[in-house]
């Protein structure tokens, strides 16, 4: 952990937009701080408050004292130019994105999917279950689930990760040694323990404020390649995370609900203003952006094997023969088979009922 960067975030004035536009022309925050007043003076100009903080060194010897810290506690920094910061915080379009995050635990923050699943604090259990029905077809890409680690729909979201082995990154709005809610204590250490992670913009001691949860949000849509609104009422924190998503060109979708229930009230308004695509199951999501539709790979199979294991003798003993030949002729089917004539066609005819086999010009015939 460089201090450096830590107490670049601790000067008075410094926003993350000014410290991005600052690393361009002076890349080494180490050397900022060895600036003499004129020096400062040039970059910052009449920004006195800014200069007297870099001159006096405060924010330096605070950071110091941090890194200690820290170290005990288990947590980490991360700065916009490290390897492990996630890139797609750095993506055009995030330019308000912190340039420091707090990690505990070591997930990887840049996998290869990310999708966020967000709602109501006061989630139905037609949101509860549908969160974790989401969960166990997205675990098909291996995809990292994103959320805020709130009641309601974001520990559905983290619970049915855990509970289907994928990683889990929780977004908090204070610092890392505090756990809002303090229900989800429990949880929070599950997801350290378990290859997740707990992330955050705000250094220990950070309390809770009502001002960073929404705040909060715009790292959970930036993080994320989709978010899913699974339950929301029509104003709420998960609306913001969805707009906000919206604005940085990513994907989002919503769970589409009953006209008559309030919590519904806002995924349906998302997809009534072409603010989001409707969703059913992550097959739908899988089309959308263009993954291995893994899931409806899977699925297909278990049809698959559920229709084979309804047939018959005769009919497996044809299925099994066109599984190892692309095509055969009912000739073909009848030498292989060992049935007569009539037995194969009424078997052969009885499977295309079942839309099991297909027949091509020739009179060949092929499985669906």
């Amino acid at each position: 952990m460089n201090p450096y960067h830590i107490a670049l975030t601790l000067v008075p004035g410094l926003g993350n937009k000014t410290i991005r536009q600052l690393l361009a022309c002076c890349p080494k925050p180490e050397e900022l701080f060895s600036m003499s007043r004129p020096q400062l003076r040039e970059i910052f100009q009449r920004h006195d408050g800014i200069i007297a903080s870099i001159e006096s060194r405060q924010p330096l010897a605070q950071a110091k004292q941090s890194v200690a810290e820290m170290q005990s506690w288990g947590v980490e920094c991360l700065f916009c130019s490290d390897t492990d910061y996630p890139k797609r915080l750095n993506e055009a379009g995030c330019e308000d994105s912190p340039v420091l995050l707090y990690r505990m635990g070591r997930c990887d923050l840049n996998p290869h999917h990310s999708v966020a699943l967000v709602g109501s604090r006061k989630c139905s259990d037609y949101g509860r279950t549908t969160t974790h029905r989401l969960v166990h077809e997205l675990a098909t890409d291996g995809a990292t689930i994103v959320s805020g680690l709130a009641y309601g729909i974001d520990t559905a979201a983290h619970t049915a990760a855990l509970e289907n082995g994928l990683p889990t990154i929780a977004v908090l709005g204070h610092g890392l040694d505090i756990v809002y809610p303090s229900q989800n204590r429990l949880l929070a250490r599950r997801i350290v323990e378990q290859g997740g992670a707990l992330l955050s913009e705000y250094p220990l001691h950070t309390g809770i404020n009502a001002a960073h949860f929404p705040a909060r949000n715009r790292i959970v849509a930036a993080l994320a390649d989709a978010t899913i609104v699974v339950e929301a009422a029509e104003r709420g924190g998960a609306l913001i995370t969805a707009n906000i998503a919206n604005s940085y060109n990513r994907e989002v979708f919503a769970v589409p609900g009953r006209l008559c229930d309030p919590l519904s009230e806002g995924c349906n308004n998302l997809v009534i203003h072409n603010k989001a695509v409707m969703i059913r199951n992550a097959g739908d999501l899988f089309y959308q952006m263009g993954w291995k539709n893994t899931f409806d790979q899977r699925r297909q199979r278990e049809e698959q094997l559920a229709i084979f294991a309804s047939l018959d003798s005769n009919q497996q003993t044809v299925v099994t023969l066109l599984k190892d030949n692309r095509e055969m002729t009912l000739d073909e089917i009848v030498a292989q088979s060992g049935l007569s004539l009539p037995k194969a066609a009424s078997v052969v005819t009885d499977l295309e009922l079942r839309n099991v086999v297909r027949c091509l010009p020739g009179r060949l015939y092929k499985l669906n």
